[in-house]
């Protein structure tokens, strides 16, 4: 992948792990048009990208991402053509559900600080999400009169209990992220000073796997979980297929009975 300048995001690309970070901290990495088309785009590339085998999505400044922009994203669209509505929300809505979910690779967010509204749908696409125990999280549409709408709402009945997520969406009340891993929001909570450290040893966990099984994860999981359990079987059938033909065999088993690899202790050696 040729190296890119977007006008809402930066990419960093080292030893494997690309982090993708939300830069608009004056507006606390609301989601403008042109960042959903600056996603849309970047997404699109490193899926096809043999140097990128781990994602991680952070935010610059004080905050991850702030939801919608209210301005550009509602007001101003409001006059825009409707093909350019149109646009904006189909881009806005692949790349925060469809495309994390469907990137080889695996995503992780890295919450920094403030989440609210739509951002919530960017950690919920995201594989495993690790946050700072002082980041704050809120679903505040109550409070300026309407409701987790989009995505939004759609998510959070798959991914939440419905007293939990009833409870802040009725109440716009904030919550941190102690309180966003009880519910099942996140992955982890940790100290804000460890967060980094945190999150690249999980980065560089996955890196030691075989991207052909993280992929193989990945679609056994999304597509049982949006799959009848008689299709989900039958699905998960011809992944282990096309697993097993990718390899040529099933390497990593041939190590284990030779001897050169215990499962539970480490990934096996497979070809780079």
């Amino acid at each position: 992948m040729a190296e890119a300048n977007f006008e809402t995001i930066l990419i960093k690309k080292e030893n494997g792990l690309t982090t993708i970070t939300f830069n608009r901290p004056e507006q606390r990495n609301a989601m403008s048009p042109q960042l959903h088309r600056d996603m849309y785009a970047a997404l699109n590339e490193l899926r096809y990208d043999k140097e990128t085998r781990v994602i991680i999505l952070t935010g610059a400044g004080p905050s991850f991402c702030a939801g919608q922009d209210l301005k550009q994203y509602f007001l101003e669209m409001d006059s825009q053509p409707q093909s350019v509505r149109d646009e904006v929300r189909r881009l806005s809505r692949l790349w925060r559900n469809e495309l994390i979910r469907t990137m080889p690779q695996p995503v992780i967010a890295m919450i920094n600080g403030w989440c609210f509204g739509g951002g919530f749908t960017i950690v919920t696409a995201c594989d495993i999400a690790i946050a700072a125990e002082d980041a704050t999280f809120g679903l505040s549409e109550i409070n300026f009169g309407h409701f987790p709408g989009g995505e939004v709402t759609i998510v959070l009945t798959e991914h939440l209990q419905p007293k939990h997520g009833l409870f802040y969406a009725l109440t716009g009340k904030a919550f941190n992220a102690k309180e966003a891993e009880r519910i099942g929001l996140i992955t982890k909570a940790v100290p804000r000073a460890d967060l980094e450290k945190e999150t690249m040893e999980i980065a560089n966990n996955l890196l030691e796997k075989d991207p052909v099984a993280l992929k193989a994860v990945k679609e056994a999981w999304y597509y049982t979980f949006y799959s009848p359990p008689d299709a989900a079987y039958e699905i998960s059938g011809l992944i282990s297929d096309r697993v097993t033909q990718q390899h040529g065999g099933r390497p990593g088993i041939q190590q284990f009975r030779d001897k050169r690899y215990q499962p539970g202790l480490g990934a096996y050696k497979w070809e780079k």
